[in-house]
């Protein structure tokens, strides 16, 4: 009850926020849209990925280690327990789950029983703390490992690329501060990763056998005080490639070319989110104890998955 009357004080707050930036948003949300409570007493939901049958798999991280399955009825059920911090989770083309295992350090491929290892890191250099993943149309994995907080100065954090089929990974960028969500555009040609710790988002070039080139700014967040960090984490893409950047402000939505369009604010600070629901035209929204969905006029990736 002290959770839901906290939650709902904080939706009214919301609410107003939200019309001072709907119309940077028309065409984007539904008229009228606000975000919605799906159920909440969860610790930290994390990790949204969209099942095909219009489902969602989400993780409950932070002592948790629990990842869930939100049906397509609606009804939530526990798929795993005993996660090890599993946050980050995607979908193999095979619709096999997979995640980013941050206490156990590895990506791994999950069943209701248990998990598998796909990779540990490279060989004689293991993982810190993977936190997203996003598969490509070649089965291969993108996945960044910030590492685990706090930050140690001078310690560097990772955006890796595991080809299927492989073991070891490919070391492809230790150049941003702290990365952490990351999606692929819908013609596969550019990687989109952001940055907890700074106001940038970054795009590479990816080349056919999966490397990435020409790093570059591609948007600014927006709201980020002085001397705070941006609090960027997970991210989803819809159909015309608008890009959902959950940060301490909300969510950011921007535009295929960069352009911030404006910001969804959530009842709590959104830490992931991703489009599932008939026709994807549904924003989940995983925001610390809460499940959240929001009504749609985009719609996501035609891809499985995020």
């Amino acid at each position: 009850m002290k959770i839901q009357y906290v939650g709902s004080v904080l939706l009214a707050i919301s609410v107003s926020m939200f019309a001072q930036t709907g119309s940077g948003l028309k065409g984007v949300v539904a008229e009228n849209a606000r975000p919605e409570l799906v159920q909440e007493g969860f610790m930290f939901t994390e990790g949204p990925v969209g099942t095909a049958d219009g489902g969602l798999y989400f993780s409950d991280i932070m002592g948790a280690d629990k990842t869930f399955r939100l049906d397509a009825g609606g009804k939530i059920a526990v798929y795993r327990s005993g996660t090890n911090g599993t946050n980050g989770l995607a979908l193999m083309r095979d619709g096999r789950l997979i995640g980013a295992e941050g206490n156990g350090k590895r990506i791994n491929k999950a069943g209701s029983s248990g998990a598998t290892t796909l990779t540990d890191g490279i060989a004689g250099k293991g993982l810190m703390a993977p936190n997203d993943l996003i598969v490509d149309a070649r089965g291969g994995i993108y996945f960044t490992d910030p590492g685990p907080r706090p930050i140690v100065p001078g310690r560097k954090s990772y955006v890796y690329y595991l080809p299927a089929g492989a073991k070891d990974p490919r070391m492809l960028d230790d150049s941003i501060t702290r990365p952490n969500g990351l999606t692929i555009t819908n013609n596969g040609k550019t990687l989109i990763v952001d940055d907890t710790v700074g106001d940038t988002v970054f795009a590479f070039d990816i080349d056919p056998n999966g490397a990435l080139k020409n790093k570059h700014p591609f948007a600014k967040l927006h709201d980020v005080q002085a001397g705070q960090e941006s609090g960027a984490d997970g991210l989803a893409i819809d159909s015309q490639d608008r890009i959902y950047v959950t940060t301490a402000s909300g969510i950011q939505v921007i535009d295929s070319k960069g352009m911030y369009l404006g910001t969804i604010k959530v009842p709590r600070q959104p830490a992931n989110c991703a489009f599932a629901g008939p026709g994807k035209r549904t924003l989940y929204i995983t925001a610390r104890e809460g499940l959240y969905k929001l009504s749609m006029v985009a719609q996501g990736p035609g891809r499985l998955g995020k």
